[in-house]
């Protein structure tokens, strides 16, 4: 049932519009004046509201404009005198539904009303498929990021199992790595050749490297949590990182040198996550200068730190790994970030360069490139820091 609230300071105009309201099914209120009808309107919040304009103290006016504050979605009809257009139009322009003028006619004032109730449905109808409407899109926007997350997923199992080969036969390379080595220290003992065993137990030692290596890369490609943020000190890692290679590269000729931003100090970034990635760069540099055929070069590997002030006084910190290796042509550069792609057979599976991509961006980072066939590479990670 329709709840209408009817307002007219003549009484028996008032009982007149009530019993004939009622009879129509409407469940009817009564005010005759304006003090009244807002107390009435505020306790029963009707959905329709008739009212005579022109009343004592509060006028319809008045009355229609305190409930629009009150509740805009309310019909309100005015009741004016014959001839008074501009009353009526003053009305309007104040959010009335509609009109009607004295003296009344059931016939007119039950086709304005019809038209009030079928406004009041539409915007309920509205109202719900709105409702409905932001529903369906957060649902959607849920199912869209499932989905997303389920081909991420996919992708990165199709990858593994698109590279399962290259990973076996990796494997079978450092497993016959051991095997010499272990061949080569049961024979020098046996033989009692110390050089033979310490070169046994040098290729043992790099082949167990290898495997670390390897199942370090597999863990972080996996891995899908967060990274484990904490204060670190860039310009410590590097050093540290730079020891492991020193001994190859200086079997290789291959010179290590820093360069660190003294201004550099500590940064909120997980420390394996970026340890791991300038593993994988520097022995990328290494081996780009060791298989490099021009012989004439004097090779080197600079690591450089740098901490920038943006024009939005952004802090970035930029690392950068330089090689004047062998280089990339621009066929290498462009799969270079693709599925365990590897300039390597038999020494790696592709996953380095991967693996820091990773760590780059889930530190909200970016990761570039620049290389030259025959005269190097560099590549730079860009970290953003508060």
């Amino acid at each position: 049932m329709t709840k209408i609230l009817v307002i007219d300071d003549e009484r028996p105009i008032l009982e007149m519009l009530k019993l004939s309201l009622s009879s129509e099914g409407y469940d009817v209120l009564t005010a005759e004046n304006g003090e009244k009808a807002l107390e009435i309107f505020k306790e029963q919040c009707p959905q329709l509201v008739l009212t005579d304009i022109k009343m004592p103290g509060i006028d319809g006016i008045e009355v229609l404009k305190r409930i629009k504050t009150l509740n805009k979605e309310v019909e309100v009809i005015v009741i004016t005198g014959h001839g008074d257009m501009d009353t009526a139009i003053a009305a309007l322009q104040h959010g009335a539904s509609d009109f009607v003028t004295k003296p009344l006619r059931d016939e007119v004032l039950m086709v304005s009303l019809e038209r009030a109730k079928k406004k009041l449905a539409m915007c309920e109808q509205l109202k719900d498929y709105t409702d409905n409407l932001e529903k369906k899109v957060e649902e959607c926007k849920l199912g869209l990021r499932q989905a997303q997350d389920e081909l991420v997923k996919t992708e990165r199992l199709a990858s593994i199992g698109e590279t399962v080969s290259g990973l076996a036969h990796y494997i079978k390379n450092i497993m016959t790595g051991l095997g010499g080595g272990i061949y080569m220290v049961h024979t020098g003992m046996t033989k009692e050749k110390p050089d033979m065993m310490e070169e046994g137990w040098a290729m043992f030692q790099h082949n167990i490297e290898r495997v670390s290596d390897l199942v370090l890369d597999l863990l972080r490609y996996a891995k899908q949590t967060a990274p484990q943020r904490g204060s670190c000190r860039l310009n410590e890692i590097v050093p540290e990182v730079m020891r492991i290679f020193k001994e190859e590269a200086g079997v290789h000729k291959v010179k290590l040198s820093m360069d660190l931003d003294p201004d550099l100090k500590e940064a909120d970034i997980e420390y394996d996550g970026m340890r791991r990635a300038l593993v994988n760069l520097i022995s990328n540099a290494i081996d780009a200068c060791i298989y490099d055929v021009d012989l004439s070069k004097k090779w080197e590997v600079v690591v450089k730190t740098r901490i920038r002030t943006g024009a939005d006084h952004g802090k970035t910190i930029h690392i950068t790994v330089t090689d004047n290796g062998c280089g990339m042509t621009d066929e290498v550069k462009g799969q270079l970030f693709q599925r365990f792609f590897t300039t390597k057979p038999g020494r790696g599976i592709g996953l380095g360069l991967l693996v820091t991509q990773k760590v780059v961006y889930e530190h909200g980072g970016e990761i570039l490139l620049d290389s030259i066939a025959g005269q190097g590479t560099t590549v730079s990670l860009l970290l953003s820091v508060t």
